[in-house]
């Protein structure tokens, strides 16, 4: 523990978008003006088309970390989140946290919502995010094996636990820098003001000179301001510094 404060530290000491060493890269404060929106949970008929339709509103593309046995049953949701340009990661197959499994467990999952997003919209996944962004060596040793990355979270609008419009506004606004990768989710049971928020969040923080990313373009972005030769290969963790503990 004492041992990953030291590397938290020298992230934001050292670089305003650094590689901390050890395969994760630590993100919080990127240089460019550069946010990810991701949607856990999904996909879901309405809740992830109401998303999608506010995406397409602004023109601007996100990451979608879908569970395996959502995507099963709408499978043409994902097909339309995938035609719609926007990028898909692995949120497991059932949901279930993954830390002590095992990496035959782990693996399972992955493969399993591989193989279901796969007959879906014809891609697997990059990224791999656990649920509750929980994780041990196990999912960091399955995850790089099947040529993944985990991939945690700077922002957790806590949406899941059915903030409101204005607290999920206020979460994201007050804390947001380049770099950042802001928690969402396009299936919420209950009250779920997700919609809403966005069409405050979006147009604000474009106002303010944001762009809005993939997963993806924005690690192409960490590998583009970063030297290292660690950062060039695949990491273990892409880890952006959370402003709040990971709940979801």
């Amino acid at each position: 523990m004492r041992r990953l404060i030291s590397f938290i530290i020298a992230a934001i000491i050292l670089a305003p978008c650094a590689y901390a060493g050890d395969g994760i890269v630590f993100t919080h404060g990127c240089e460019d003006k550069a946010v990810a929106l991701t949607f856990d949970d999904g996909p879901h008929p309405s809740q992830t088309d109401r998303i999608l339709s506010i995406l397409d509103k602004y023109g601007i593309k996100a990451t979608f970390f879908e569970i395996g046995q959502n995507v099963r049953l709408y499978p043409d949701v994902t097909a339309k989140v995938a035609n719609a340009g926007h990028e898909i990661g692995s949120h497991t197959y059932s949901h279930r946290y993954m830390r002590g499994i095992g990496v035959s467990g782990v693996t399972d999952e992955i493969k399993k919502t591989d193989e279901a997003i796969l007959d879906a919209c014809g891609t697997t996944p990059r990224f791999l995010r656990p649920p509750g962004g929980i994780y041990d060596s196990s999912v960091v040793d399955a995850a790089n094996d099947a040529g993944k990355t985990v991939t945690l979270w700077s922002i957790d609008t806590n949406d899941w636990a059915h903030k409101s419009r204005d607290g999920i506004v206020d979460e994201v606004l007050s804390h947001v820098r380049g770099g950042d990768i802001i928690l969402m989710h396009d299936y919420v049971t209950g009250a779920w003001h997700t919609p809403e928020a966005l069409e405050i969040i979006i147009p604000e923080l474009m106002s303010r000179g944001y762009r809005f990313v993939t997963v993806s373009e924005l690690y192409a972005i960490y590998r583009a301001q970063n030297s290292s030769a660690s950062i060039a290969q695949t990491p273990t963790v892409l880890y952006s510094l959370p402003s709040k503990s990971a709940s979801r």
